[in-house]
């Protein structure tokens, strides 16, 4: 499928204008990068990366696209036989997905003609945006559950190609599982997933809608409790799936005490290994608050899906340099607006750390040299080459990439300060440098 029209009119409208003046084919570098992090987080994670490089390759005009453009006259004719041609053969560099990031971090480059970086603009923050919202949402619940395991269930709070995308981001920054089947079959994300209460409706009695269920999932299976009588339920449960019973799910209820009625209840009745695991639109917040109780593991739907209260990352796409005149020398521009301040220049980014933890985000403009910052410290490199003359590498893309970016992300949480986990709304957790 062609993402060619998932764009904003004035991209096309903008190629048109700079083929005309003559500066179409000029080289061009942009930049995806936040002035900011969303809803005072302390620190962010990059998700998207992937699909973006895959949007990037699938970024064609065919005759349906064209024709729709000329019918609507979007653009000239000249315009038209351009996208017509359309292939981007420029490339990408950035942080790979799972890295972590902070105000002012250059996430994205895109290195091409301004015609041909251009045109990407929406699509790339589109991805970006959602994706790196939800993942960064998604690790302040991990750091939250403290260690367990949490399922992705959003999938009905959020369009359907969102929800795929949500499952993604969500299994990136450290959720286990989703239950999202196509997540599970394009992106290799674990699945999960057993009853509602329609099916406890359904049957004549609780006891029947169990039986039904055990005998076909087996004891292991987790069983919803809470449709009618919880105590009813629970001891029915056990009675019917024995003392192997998997789990019992909560989804409702004053949580933190009803955990550890339940918790007494099972372990009265013989059922010491059967999980609790708890539903119920969950956040951050209410994932903490539930750190002291004989939870096993929880399911996030909303929250998670619509990055808890921060749905876009804040993320944009600027031009910072393109080449000069008849000499070819790189001239590094910029936004001097108001509130929109940037900072002119290609840039690549490394993070600083002592004894293996992280200490700043440098950002080296226009690959100055180092600094003395720089040789008081570790410095691990954040920017890699992601797409080469419009290929894209392909270690960060399908099942493998989001394998990788995963492993990446807890590995990049791991070296930050102790204070970068706390919730509440505070400073970046690392000062950005600029070199």
């Amino acid at each position: 499928m062609t993402t060619a029209l998932l764009t904003d009119r004035y991209e096309l409208t903008m190629v048109e204008a700079a083929l005309r003046s003559g500066r179409a084919h000029r080289e061009c570098v942009f930049e995806v990068f936040g002035r900011r992090l969303s809803g005072g987080r302390r620190f962010g994670v990059v998700a998207g990366t992937g699909r973006v490089l895959e949007a990037i390759a699938a970024f064609r005009f065919g005759h349906v696209e064209l024709e729709w453009l000329a019918e609507n006259d979007v653009v000239d004719d000249v315009t038209l036989q351009w996208l017509a041609d359309y292939r981007f053969t420029g490339s990408v560099e950035g942080y790979r997905e799972g890295e972590l990031y902070f105000p002012e971090s250059p996430v994205l480059t895109v290195r091409g003609t301004f015609a041909e970086a251009v045109v990407l603009e929406t699509v790339v923050l589109s991805i970006l945006n959602y994706d790196s919202a939800v993942a960064t949402a998604a690790a302040r619940m991990v750091a939250a559950a403290d260690g367990r395991p949490l399922a992705e269930m959003g999938s009905r709070r959020t369009n359907e190609a969102a929800a795929v995308a949500a499952a993604r981001a969500a299994h990136i920054a450290g959720f286990s599982a989703t239950s999202n089947l196509e997540a599970g079959r394009r992106w290799g994300v674990p699945t999960m997933g057993t009853a509602a209460h329609s099916f406890t409706l359904l049957h004549d009695s609780e006891e029947e809608a169990f039986r039904a269920q055990v005998d076909s999932l087996g004891a292991g299976t987790t069983l919803l409790v809470d449709t009618y009588d919880v105590r009813t339920a629970v001891e029915t449960a056990v009675r019917v799936a024995g003392p192997t019973l998997g789990a019992v799910r909560l989804d409702s209820g004053d949580l933190p005490s009803l955990v550890r009625e339940v918790r007494d209840q099972l372990d009265s009745l013989g059922a010491t290994a059967t999980r609790i695991t708890v539903t119920n639109d969950l956040d951050e917040t209410s994932i903490a608050a539930l750190r002291g109780a004989p939870v096993d593991a929880f399911g996030v739907g909303t929250s998670v899906v619509t990055g808890s209260g921060s749905p876009a990352a804040g993320f944009v796409y600027k031009l910072v340099a393109r080449r000069d005149g008849d000499d070819g020398e790189w001239m590094p521009v910029a936004k001097s607006s108001p509130g929109k301040v940037s900072a002119g220049g290609a840039k690549r980014a490394e993070r600083l750390l002592r004894d293996g933890v992280a200490v700043a985000e440098r950002i080296i403009v226009d690959d100055d040299g180092e600094s003395a910052l720089a040789a008081t410290h570790d410095a691990r490199s954040l920017t890699v080459p992601l797409m080469t003359a419009g290929e894209a590498d392909q270690r960060w893309l399908g099942p493998d990439g989001v394998r990788l970016a995963r492993e990446h992300c807890a590995a990049a949480v791991a070296e930050l300060p102790a204070t970068a986990l706390r919730l509440s709304r505070g400073e970046p957790a690392l000062p950005t440098l600029t070199a």
